[in-house]
């Protein structure tokens, strides 16, 4: 499709149109066919806005030409402008009955008086189009309207409606080049297809219109621009000023012309959105490079287009380093390969703060609210990235503790032995074994501090030889009470830890080396 300048929404549709071209090329579902509706009646809105703008242009034409003691050179653009505006209607409103041509043909409306019935008839607006000759009208209409924008402007408009052999992209294709315009377009198409086709050349018509009472306006001067808003700017060196501090701002006189539409501003290249003469700048500002007083100076480039000229200039701000504010059950050190939950926060982002995280010597786990995060550290020291909106607000510095081991603890029902005294045979019936974590640990990470001895020998000694062959026992537990049938007074229960495992906060286990952990409890 040819044309002059778009607008990105307009090429954004024209993209839209070539996709869902193609994907109707695979046979698609109703789904499909719903975007093309979707798309339909976006375009069916551009065309509408474009409409008021370009009516807006004429009037502004109006108003120079007025303004000008309506000169008879100007007068004559003037009514150029409005041959341009009506014609351009009158094609828009054809193109819009043909539309409701196609929808008739193929069955009206659903019940609801806004769907068409007929999306996926092909048929018919095959023969409609092709057989009936519609399309050679339609190319006519399109060529001529070219051909007449050309004539009263003097500018030069590329034909719309092309055979394919005359398309600058399907004359590529070896088959599509041989098809002239009505087939190219409105073969094996559904009819909410050709709808969307329909609606595309309005689009191309607006745009075009526009070009070309954009090109009039500027022959009357419609388009000069005359400083008629004028505003009393302050442009304070902060607009944040702590009591008993200075403020300082500098006044100046700032003007605008209404007779102008939106210029055109950027920021570092980026196109800004412009509301009633004023380009509205928003980015999240970048840290780094912070001086002594925790300040970083930065700068962007502006530019404003006005007419044919563009002014540009580097405006400088200024960052504030973020105060990150750590809270932790223990912030002095992390434990390692525990899961260490830390709520950071910075007071001065306020509702702007949407943390994200990453760390140097540690596995990170964003948390269920705002700055929370877990820490799994895997080194003797962590570094936390503190991230906002993906700019680097600040790292924090961590020390990472080896858990302490567990006290390895023996009982006798319940009691815990005495190893110094010793037991009474008829009394020791049952030993029970437990790895207790630090009691300090514990209550700081509880799902990590859950151990178990998985492995342990007991032994009946007499002198230096056993009289019961070591037990090996892997649960926690372990009745004694036939052992102690073969027991005298000066005997010795040894026990031998031979492995501690420990569940962490993932409900995963692991060796815990508690070293050489002996007990040798005498007999009574």
């Amino acid at each position: 499709m040819a044309g002059a300048k778009e607008t990105p929404r307009q090429k954004m549709i024209g993209m839209m149109y070539l996709v869902l071209t193609a994907l109707l090329a695979l046979n698609v579902s109703n789904t499909v066919l719903e975007k093309f509706l979707f798309m339909n009646r976006t375009m069916e809105k551009t065309i509408d806005d474009g409409g008021e703008k370009n009516n807006s242009t004429v009037g502004r034409i109006d108003k120079a030409v007025k303004e000008s003691g309506e000169r008879a050179q100007d007068v004559t653009v003037l009514n150029t402008a409005q041959e341009v505006r009506a014609e351009t209607s009158k094609v828009l409103a054809t193109l819009d009955q043909l539309k409701d041509k196609m929808i008739a043909e193929t069955g009206n409306y659903e019940e609801d008086g806004i769907t068409p019935k007929g999306i996926k008839n092909m048929e018919k607006i095959a023969t409609m189009m092709i057989k009936k000759g519609e399309g050679v009208k339609l190319q006519k209409l399109l060529n001529d309207y070219t051909t007449f924008l050309s004539g009263k402007t003097g500018q030069e408009f590329d034909n719309m409606a092309l055979d394919g052999k005359d398309h600058p992209v399907f004359s590529k294709d070896k088959n599509a080049r041989k098809r002239d315009f009505a087939t190219l377009q409105f073969d094996q198409t559904p009819m909410v297809a050709g709808l969307a086709t329909i609606s595309q050349f309005q689009t191309e018509i607006i745009s075009k219109e526009t070009d070309a009472l954009e090109e009039l306006a500027r022959k009357v001067g419609a388009e000069d621009l005359k400083f008629d808003q004028i505003n009393l700017v302050a442009l304070p060196n902060s607009r944040v000023v702590a009591a008993g501090a200075k403020y300082e701002a500098d006044l100046f006189i700032a003007a605008s012309s209404s007779a102008a539409e939106n210029p055109a501003m950027t920021y570092n290249g980026k196109d800004l959105e412009v509301v009633n003469g004023k380009g509205k700048i928003a980015f999240t500002a970048a840290g780094g490079g912070y001086d002594k007083d925790g300040i970083a100076k930065k700068s962007f480039i502006a530019t404003v287009k006005l007419k044919d000229s563009v002014y540009r200039d580097t405006i400088e701000y200024f960052v504030a380093k973020p105060v990150i504010q750590v809270q932790s059950a223990s912030m002095q050190a992390l434990y390692l390969n525990c899961a260490n939950e830390l709520q950071v926060n910075c007071p001065q982002l306020g509702s702007n703060y949407s943390p994200s995280f990453t760390a140097t010597g540690a596995n990170t786990t964003k948390g269920a609210k705002t700055g929370m995060v877990t820490v799994i550290p895997n080194a003797a020291e962590v570094k936390l990235n503190v991230y906002n909106s993906g700019n680097l607000l600040g790292v924090e510095n961590f020390k990472v503790k080896r858990i302490p081991k567990p006290t390895i603890r023996l009982y006798n029902r319940g009691k815990e032995v005495n190893v110094k005294q010793g037991e009474n045979i008829s009394g020791l019936r049952e030993l029970n074994i437990k790895a207790i974590p630090d009691e300090s640990f514990k209550s700081l990470l509880p799902k990590d501090a859950r151990y178990r001895i998985t492995g342990w020998e007991v032994t009946l000694a007499r002198g230096k030889r056993p009289v019961v062959p070591p037990s090996k026992i892997g649960k926690e537990s372990l009745s004694v009470g036939a052992m102690m049938q073969k027991a005298r007074p000066g005997d010795r229960i040894v026990v031998e830890v031979k492995r501690v495992s420990r569940m962490n906060f993932q409900g995963k286990t692991e060796n815990v080396n508690v070293g050489n952990v002996f007990f040798n409890v005498p007999l009574n």
